[in-house]
């Protein structure tokens, strides 16, 4: 596993930039994987690419399988899931309701996560990144189906998984090799629409799919993965707003989309909501730094008060001398 020796705001910092790259790496695969999706679905497309990614990553880490404990693969299988429910839950929930609302309610997940971690002020960042959020997808018009909302919440709880399980895997010792096997967990529970798409799979699918799995699953959950070790749930479930705005980036950098100027502000309240979790991180270091150094210094103070009230040790009795014939 990587060594990172550096204190919480640079770790924040790195942190912050592994999420800025993950997401346009998520980005990027899912225009790899567009000319796929209409012809095997949104699952199965998702399955391909997991599968790929676990492979690579086996490959790569060659993780022992012995030597972990239940608990340790628990939490392994459990990050699993939660990659493939995220999946699942979310292309379900956009059957139903608009993508920007799908979105936003997937969100919840790990800004719902980053302010039960928080504290003070910073407990209010999250709720500023979800504002960010609604800004950039934009608000639904007219009702929307209860069995949509629950899936996008469904969507939303798999993600806040993900984001806790990131964070627990991440803090093993397996490090790396634990994401591989988490992600290849994930890619068995989509086997069956892999299977059920596998006639229509073409040989023009194939180096899109595996390109769009190192990039968008292998790389980016990777990414993922080491920021959450880095810098905790609370940092990290606050990036996790910048997916959203760097997809709206994205179109507007290469598909020419024009960003109106509500969603504009969205950015702006994401890019701010992740700053200060990147600067509060920092704050919340230096304080528990202080605190520690008070708590020795009290400690020590201790000590010194009762080494003074302790009473002196007793000189020895020397043994009178003989007497001399």
């Amino acid at each position: 596993m990587l060594s990172f020796p550096l204190g919480a705001r640079p770790r924040a910092l790195t942190a912050a930039a592994f999420v800025l790259v993950g997401s346009a790496s998520v980005q990027i695969s899912a225009a790899l994987a567009s000319s796929a999706f209409g012809s095997l679905g949104t699952l199965a497309v998702s399955g391909y690419r997991m599968t790929a990614a676990a492979l690579v990553l086996l490959l790569l880490t060659r993780p022992a399988l012995r030597r972990r404990s239940r608990s340790e693969w628990a939490g392994i299988a459990l990050y699993g899931v939660a990659m493939a429910a995220m999946n699942v839950l979310f292309y379900a929930a956009l059957d139903r309701i608009p993508l920007g609302v799908a979105v936003t309610l997937e969100f919840c997940g790990p800004l719902a996560v980053a302010a039960v971690a928080s504290a003070g002020r910073a407990r209010l960042l999250p709720f500023v990144a979800l504002v960010g959020v609604v800004l950039v997808v934009g608000t639904p018009t007219g009702g929307l189906d209860p069995v949509g909302v629950a899936l996008g919440l469904g969507a939303a709880a798999a993600f806040g998984g993900y984001t806790v399980l990131a964070g627990r895997v991440g803090s093993g010792s397996g490090g790396l090799g634990d994401l591989a096997l988490s992600v290849a967990v994930g890619a068995l529970l989509l086997s069956p629409f892999q299977v059920a798409q596998a006639p229509a799979l073409e040989g023009g699918h194939v180096a899109p799919l595996v390109l769009s799995g190192l990039i968008g699953v292998a790389l980016a959950f990777s990414l993922d993965f080491q920021a959450a070790r880095l810098a905790g749930t609370r940092v990290v479930g606050t990036l996790f707003a910048i997916d959203p705005a760097m997809a709206a980036l994205v179109g507007a950098v290469a598909l020419g989309d024009r960003l109106p100027v509500a969603a504009l502000g969205g950015i702006a309240l994401v890019v701010l909501a992740g700053a200060g979790a990147v600067w509060s991180a920092g704050r919340g270091a230096g304080a528990s730094a202080q605190e520690a150094v008070r708590a020795r210094e009290a400690v020590g103070a201790s000590d010194t008060a009762t080494e003074a009230a302790r009473p002196a040790a007793p000189e020895p009795v020397r043994p009178a001398p003989l007497p001399l014939d």
